[in-house]
């Protein structure tokens, strides 16, 4: 699943997709109506790849969060985040066990069950979307594998060393040597 440009923005309903950036905003499209409109700068926009839920001991990505969820209800629909408090206390203990009760509130996760049913809406949610990129590699006989997910970093020429003259320091009597002095000739 990409959440890198799914983004919430804040004062408007649903979820968005970004498409391309503006020389003073974005133009964003609605990830269920596929509508599109520009937004400005001053938008409050968040990144749902840079969002993490707190449990007990760290935070876990929103990423795998959905992937629990989308794991315990067989990649269908969760609960309507209008259920109450304690059906989504349930949700989200289903979905992440040790997450911190303290610092997790009720309208987190009611967000959290929002934003996945709109993920799902949209055709997000399926088990493909939760496959991890495997490295590529080429296999031939008596060959070994050669990964080719990435390139090899390039290695930059060796630059060629410029000679320095060696420094020398004066001593206190060469400093107090007179310079040579030219006599014109007349």
């Amino acid at each position: 699943m990409l959440l890198e440009k799914i983004i919430s923005i804040s004062g408007k309903p649903g979820l968005f997709k970004l498409v391309s950036q503006l020389k003073n905003g974005f133009i964003i499209e609605d990830v269920t109506t596929k509508k599109k409109v520009s937004i400005g700068n001053s938008s409050q926009v968040s990144l749902l790849d840079n969002i993490a839920m707190f449990t007990v001991d760290k935070e876990v990505p929103l990423f795998e969060v959905f992937e629990n969820i989308a794991k315990n209800y067989d990649y269908k629909e969760a609960i309507s985040h209008k259920s109450n408090d304690a059906e989504l206390k349930e949700f989200m203990t289903a979905s992440l066990p040790s997450y911190d009760t303290e610092r997790v509130y009720a309208s987190d996760i009611k967000k959290l069950a929002q934003w996945y049913n709109i993920l799902h809406k949209a055709g997000y949610i399926t088990p493909e979307s939760f496959v991890k990129a495997e490295p590529e590699t080429l296999e031939g006989e008596g060959s070994e594998e050669v990964n080719i997910d990435k390139e090899a970093p390039k290695k930059a020429a060796p630059k060629a060393e410029k000679p320095v003259a060696p420094k020398v320091k004066a001593t206190s009597a060469a400093k107090a040597a007179p310079k040579s002095t030219h006599t014109k000739k007349g």
